[in-house]
């Protein structure tokens, strides 16, 4: 799978993608840079397959990915439900204006 690096060590940026789609998944929406948002949702939306399926298998890979929260993982199953007719497309995209500081162009994702 292709990725964006976001400018970061590998480390950081995995535990950085995992922390802000736990975020995500708790919030239903936050506010982040557009590239950021267009690699968290590839991460939400595989979630939310192995959610569907709700194998053991499928559980334990959203727990390793979320670092053990339960919280967000029993969420998880719970937006599983929620789209269940659904194939795909989770999440949309609002853009806002630019960051002051670096021009980044700022993003509100949040699940649709």
């Amino acid at each position: 799978m292709a990725y964006r690096k976001l400018g970061v060590k590998n480390k950081h940026r995995k535990s950085m993608l995992s922390n802000l789609t736990i975020d995500l998944v708790m919030n239903e929406s936050i506010t982040t840079t557009e590239t950021r948002a267009k690699e968290v949702r590839k991460f939400l939306d595989k979630m939310i397959t192995y959610a569907k399926k709700n194998t053991l298998i499928s559980r334990r890979k959203i727990l390793a990915f979320f670092k053990n929260d339960n919280e967000a993982t029993k969420k998880v199953f719970e937006l599983a439900k929620r789209y269940e007719s659904r194939n795909g497309g989770y999440t949309s995209i609002l853009k806002l204006e630019e960051r002051r500081g670096d021009d980044a162009l700022m993003v509100i994702i949040k699940l649709v």
